[in-house]
């Protein structure tokens, strides 16, 4: 079991956290082996999936090698049953404090969500170790994105609802720590299809992206 600063490290080095969303167990799986085999050893499965917390328990029995975590974890309770199941962090799509402090007594990574400079600013005094900016392309995307980093510079945002392959690199030169990838990573059409090759691909193309535009930043 990796500690709270090693899963803080692999998703800060990583740079993507495919978010997945499916019909069932059965699909959940399919998606997280797929991403894997694209290079993307991180997986969010939220706890919108039939029987999520079963999946977390086997994602981290048969895929040991991926960082599995606990999507749209709205309270303690929840978040108490996913880290019994093995979760290594949790992600909240807005602002509980409860579930924050849960959270930092457990000594688990913990990316609450947050849209407002109010509501980022006090998820990182509760203690989130990363602050998910949810929805963000419904607010200006990038743009909202760089005009929140301006005050906030310290604090590290994952932008999550509406990163494609076409805005990746700009969140990232917007001052993203991390890309949440729902949707446009893990389709829900392949996962009916069983076209695993798809997602393999689109894995590979997002970390490209990542390492590109940072080495693009580093140089400048």
């Amino acid at each position: 079991m990796k500690n709270k600063e090693e899963v803080r490290k692999q998703i800060e080095q990583v740079g993507i956290v495919p978010v997945v969303r499916a019909l069932s167990p059965t699909e959940a799986l399919f998606a997280a082996e797929a991403v894997l085999r694209g290079g993307i050893p991180i997986v969010e499965i939220t706890m919108t999936v039939p029987n999520a917390v079963s999946v977390i328990l086997e994602l981290r029995r048969e895929l040991p090698d991926v960082l599995v975590g606990a999507g749209t974890v709205l309270d303690t309770e929840m978040a108490r049953n996913c880290l019994d199941a093995g979760a290594q962090f949790l992600v909240s799509p807005g602002l509980d404090l409860q579930t924050v402090q849960f959270a930092v007594r457990e000594e688990v990574l913990m990316m609450a969500g947050a849209l407002t400079p109010t509501e980022v600013i006090a998820a990182w005094r509760a203690g989130s170790d990363f602050v998910k900016i949810f929805p963000c392309a419904q607010l200006g995307g990038a743009g909202y994105l760089k005009a929140l980093k301006g005050p906030l510079p310290g604090i590290p945002l994952v932008p999550t609802g509406g990163v494609n392959l076409e805005t990746a690199a700009s969140f990232l030169r917007a001052g993203a720590t991390a890309l949440g990838v729902g949707g446009e990573l893990v389709l829900k059409d392949v996962l009916q299809s069983r076209r695993p090759g798809v997602i393999e691909d689109l894995s590979r193309k997002y970390i490209e992206i990542v390492k590109k535009t940072r080495e693009e930043m580093r140089a400048k």
